[in-house]
């Protein structure tokens, strides 16, 4: 069995935080992005892996290299054009002609994928889409299944007197090597509008995996990507357990951390300084009296004394200035200088 993750966004969402780094690897509490999901798929004894690439690919393949530091076994494609999530699982399909599990790039999960492979073959399904609920489904496409599982019809973005459940597609399948030859060759194709209403059409064994609880959250937004780090911090996500939450750092005795933090190594933490709920990367420069909170600061950057960081995310290599306020909401890209007093909230700031 094989694995395809659709990592060619461009992760506009989450800018600027992308604009040097491609969504794939954006660091999720100091590891990159892509390892919890190849985390899951070893997790179910997938150890054959391609990347759809097509955004900065290079940066993704160097960092990741050939996947044995992981234990899997990586391969990689990239799109000479977007070709759509169907589009570019068939460019791939000279690698992976065998029965194959499909991620979108952009979604972290604790789910039991043993167990969604296992009810797919029960099923003898032909395709296998993994569902999950959601408070408010007019925001997404929600899928209608039968008492059998069968998926029954998609509809996307419902107005409230549409919506009939709350179950939306959670951007993993399993599918059957003959699903490629549903596709056309060279075009931009997807999933949801495409291959999967025409699964429906065929009268294929098409079905729906929803399991009773499995943690799953779209990292694509800055609100989100906070979210998740919290989520993380206070082991919130079952199967993704963080064991060690402190480097190789210097920190005076009188400065406060505390025990959901993580720390990455070659930070140094000054007195008086206060670390709260929050992700240090590796080699930040955090100065006297400043404060970290619930916050996510991604490697060398410098916190000037008695700043303040509350809910924020902040790029590699930033300035952060003396007695500066950065507040809930705030996205610095990489490289940015915040000069002394600086006071932001709700803003998105990228180095020119």
């Amino acid at each position: 069995m094989q694995a395809l993750i659709l990592a060619g966004g461009k992760g506009t969402r989450l800018r600027p935080l992308t604009v040097y780094t491609p969504k794939p690897i954006v660091p999720i509490c100091n590891r990159p992005f892509l390892l919890y999901q190849i985390d899951t798929l070893r997790r179910a004894g997938i150890t054959d892996i391609t990347l759809s690439l097509s955004y900065q690919p290079n940066k993704i393949e160097q960092l990741l290299g050939d996947g044995s530091d992981y234990g899997v076994k990586l391969k990689y494609t990239v799109e000479p054009q977007p070709m759509g999530t169907a589009g570019a699982y068939k460019f791939a399909e000279d690698l992976i002609r065998d029965r194959t599990v499909v991620f979108n790039g952009d979604i972290l999960t604790d789910l039991d994928l043993k167990a969604v492979i296992r009810e797919h073959n029960e099923r003898k399904a032909t395709a296998t889409i993994v569902l999950t609920p959601v408070s408010d489904p007019s925001s997404y496409g929600v899928v209608e299944t039968e008492k059998d599982g069968r998926v029954h019809r998609f509809l996307e973005k419902p107005k409230a007197d549409e919506i009939t459940c709350n179950t939306i597609n959670a951007g993993t399948y399993v599918l059957e090597p003959k699903v490629l030859d549903y596709l056309p060759t060279g075009e931009n194709y997807s999933f949801e509008y495409g291959l999967f209403p025409d699964l429906l059409k065929r009268g294929e064994a098409f079905y729906a995996h929803i399991p009773s609880r499995t943690y799953w959250i779209d990292i694509g937004t800055p609100e989100r990507y906070l979210q998740v780090h919290s989520d993380l911090l206070a082991n919130r996500v079952v199967r993704f357990h963080i064991k060690e939450r402190r480097g190789q750092f210097d920190a005076a005795t009188v400065a406060e951390i505390d025990d959901l933090s993580i720390i990455g190594d070659d930070c140094q933490i000054k007195p008086g300084a206060q670390i709260i709920n929050s992700v240090l990367g590796q080699g930040c420069f955090v100065e006297e009296r400043a404060r970290v909170e619930n916050s996510v600061v991604w490697p060398h950057t410098r916190i000037g004394t008695n700043a303040q960081l509350i809910g924020a995310i902040v790029g590699r290599g930033c300035h952060i200035g003396r007695s500066a306020v950065v507040g809930p909401g705030t996205v610095l890209g990489d490289k940015t200088s915040l000069t002394d007093y600086t006071f932001t909230c709700n803003m998105e700031v990228s180095k020119q």
